[in-house]
């Protein structure tokens, strides 16, 4: 039995998720072009340079200085600064859908499909106004619910 595409570059993006180092929310993306070639991958994490222990990891605060929220580059950003390819015409996958921030990096950079597993964040402002761009600009997007892991590796 061998998995399909989705499958595949799904798993890559929940694999690179278990890099980032946030205590709560964990998101992986890998970005792909048309011929299926892996052309970035990214996790949600702080800059380079901004060390993991300096900065906070909270997510309340009353002083939103004292969050994470104006630190973290989200996972798509990264894969997009990751990727030294072309975009156009390539597809996201990604494990959270994306905030409307990401959805405007994803439109600029001709990004055409996204492929996400969460949307708990769906009724949130910012996921609302990211779908809204997302149908405006024509990108299509689709929700994966599940992916079954072969990984029986010893």
């Amino acid at each position: 039995m061998h998995i399909s595409w989705d499958e595949y570059f799904m798993g890559v993006a929940l694999l690179s998720a278990k890099r980032s180092k946030d205590p709560n929310t964990q998101v992986g993306a890998c970005l792909v072009n048309e011929d299926k070639r892996i052309i970035g991958i990214g996790y949600n994490g702080f800059p380079r340079g901004c060390e993991d222990d300096v900065f906070p990891w909270g997510k309340t605060d009353p002083n939103q200085i004292n969050t994470k929220y104006p630190y973290v580059v989200h996972a798509e950003a990264n894969a997009i600064l990751n990727s030294s390819a072309n975009l156009k015409g390539s597809t996201l996958y990604v494990s959270l859908f994306p905030c409307n921030e990401c959805s405007k990096l994803i439109i600029q950079s001709g990004i055409s499909h996204i492929v996400y597993m969460s949307d708990k964040y769906r009724n949130d402002t910012s996921t609302v106004a990211s779908r809204r761009m997302l149908d405006a600009a024509g990108i299509d997007y689709k929700q994966m619910k599940e992916i079954e892991v072969f990984l029986n590796v010893k």
